[in-house]
């Protein structure tokens, strides 16, 4: 397979979406990225182009949510009014928000004008908002308004959301529940110890939907080795039997093993696999259309290495060439045999609908 041609869009205001000076969501991760990867070469590599994003507009939004919620948002910009206790929204929050959201509707014309090949939107990932609500710092689901831009504009078929942020992506979930032309593959933190206390195996999809909802709930501190095990044992046979047309992933730095508000035992070296591994699969099964949208984590230390990790990891490097910056977990198979009886429920769960599995 040739080197992949790979967009990054960025926009100096997603540093506006910054959700307090005590908050876990600070808008510098965004320069603290930007500079890492400009540091590390990243930006000069010939196959990889930076793209700034026009903002969104209401019937962007109105794609996915409805007119009531989108109107309340607005409306609590306006008022400079939190949506909760961990949400504040405000005009600048929003404005870098439909900028964001404006990347994701990018998406589409980069890779299917043959531009790039694949697609890294940083910032994105809003995956905790449902079609009415928000919540976990999010406001509006760009993943589903990404998702519904493929379908309408493009005539994509087949989208395959693989969510590898430390939380459930409960709103891309209920969005999609009943929708078995998406597959949605989760990979987090055990529901019972962190936001937002759902993702449970037995969650699979309703209706149409049955068996297209795939969750994947760890225990902290799973350990690398472990973690990605299973990650390969159920996105790699699912991929394949479901022959997505494009894969779009979602999740930062918060599966890190110093991350400060979850952690599932990742070194920087996991999410350079996690990424390497779902662009073979895509060279496989989808001509290589890869988006990733990487927004999350609350360790600014680690933050800017695992997103150089996991943007390296689609554009070809064999070697990532980067040292974490903590030492790492002594066992990275730590947990491997409980790990093994989540698989083994998975594919009592859900064998019945994928015959790979």
């Amino acid at each position: 397979m040739g080197v992949r041609k790979v967009g990054i869009i960025h926009h100096e205001k997603f540093k506006q979406y910054d959700l307090g000076p005590t908050h876990p969501f600070r808008g510098d991760r965004f320069v603290r990225a930007m500079d890492f990867l400009e540091e590390r070469g990243l930006l000069d590599l010939p196959n990889v182009s930076v793209f700034k994003p026009e903002t969104a507009g209401k019937d962007d939004l109105l794609t996915v949510h409805t007119e009531e919620y989108v109107d309340y948002i607005f409306k609590l910009a306006e008022a400079g009014e939190p949506y909760d206790l961990d949400t504040p929204v405000s005009k600048p929050i929003l404005e870098a928000l439909m900028l964001i959201i404006g990347g994701a509707l990018m998406v589409g014309r980069l890779i299917y004008s043959g531009e790039v090949d694949r697609v890294v939107l940083l910032g994105g990932g809003f995956h905790h908002a449902g079609r009415d609500y928000g919540g976990g710092f999010c406001l509006f689901n760009d993943i589903a308004i990404l998702v519904e831009r493929l379908r309408r504009k493009y005539g994509v078929k087949r989208i395959l959301i693989l969510d590898y942020d430390v939380h459930f992506g409960n709103g891309t979930s209920s969005i999609y529940y009943r929708d078995p032309t998406v597959l949605f593959i989760s990979l987090h933190q055990d529901p019972r110890t962190i936001y937002p206390g759902t993702g449970f195996v037995t969650e699979i999809g309703e209706g149409e939907g049955e068996g297209f909802n795939v969750n994947i709930p760890l225990p902290p501190r799973t350990g690398e080795k472990a973690y990605l095990h299973i990650f390969r044992e159920v996105f790699i046979p699912l991929a394949e039997e479901f022959k997505p047309e494009i894969i779009i992933g979602n999740g930062g730095s918060d599966a890190h093993f110093a991350d400060s508000l979850g952690s599932l035992g990742l070194t920087t070296k996991g999410f350079f696999e996690i990424s390497k591994t779902v662009s073979e699969v895509a060279d496989r099964v989808c001509g290589g259309r890869v988006v990733l949208m990487v927004g999350s984590g609350y360790n600014p230390k680690v933050l800017p290495h695992c997103w150089y990790a996991l943007i390296s990891g689609l554009t070809g490097l064999e070697e990532l060439g980067l040292e974490d910056p903590y030492p790492p977990p002594r066992d990275p198979w730590q947990n491997i045999e409980y790990v093994k009886k989540i698989l083994n429920e998975i594919r009592a769960v859900l064998g019945k609908y994928w015959r790979k599995l």
